[in-house]
């Protein structure tokens, strides 16, 4: 069985560069409200970059934490082409969807 943290990296793995996801996204995605765990998995993340951890955001667009450093985690989004304008990221342009939402 595997661990929530090898759980929620095999989600992650779907999320394609240039598109990013929420903390609470994923919760949701793994049927938990656990953001906080999603967040802690995050930062423990011993698979990147192929597990792309730095596509993770907050909820209201804000960048949030990577182990990093947030400058390294904007760098990397910026390369992938994401714009970030005032800390913040338009989830309606950038934000990957697991399921169809209609």
């Amino acid at each position: 069985m595997k661990s929530f943290n090898e759980k929620c990296y095999e989600i992650l793995k779907k999320v394609p560069k240039g598109k990013v996801t929420t903390y609470k996204s994923l919760a949701h995605e793994l049927n938990c409200k656990a953001y906080r765990a999603v967040g802690r998995a995050m930062n423990k993340n011993p698979y990147a970059p192929e597990v792309p951890c730095h596509r993770v955001i907050n909820n209201n667009g804000s960048i949030g934490g990577f182990a990093q450093g947030q400058k390294k985690k904007i760098d990397l989004l910026k390369k992938e082409g994401i714009k970030i304008v005032n800390g913040k990221i338009d989830l309606q342009k950038y934000e990957y969807f697991f399921t169809v939402r209609n």
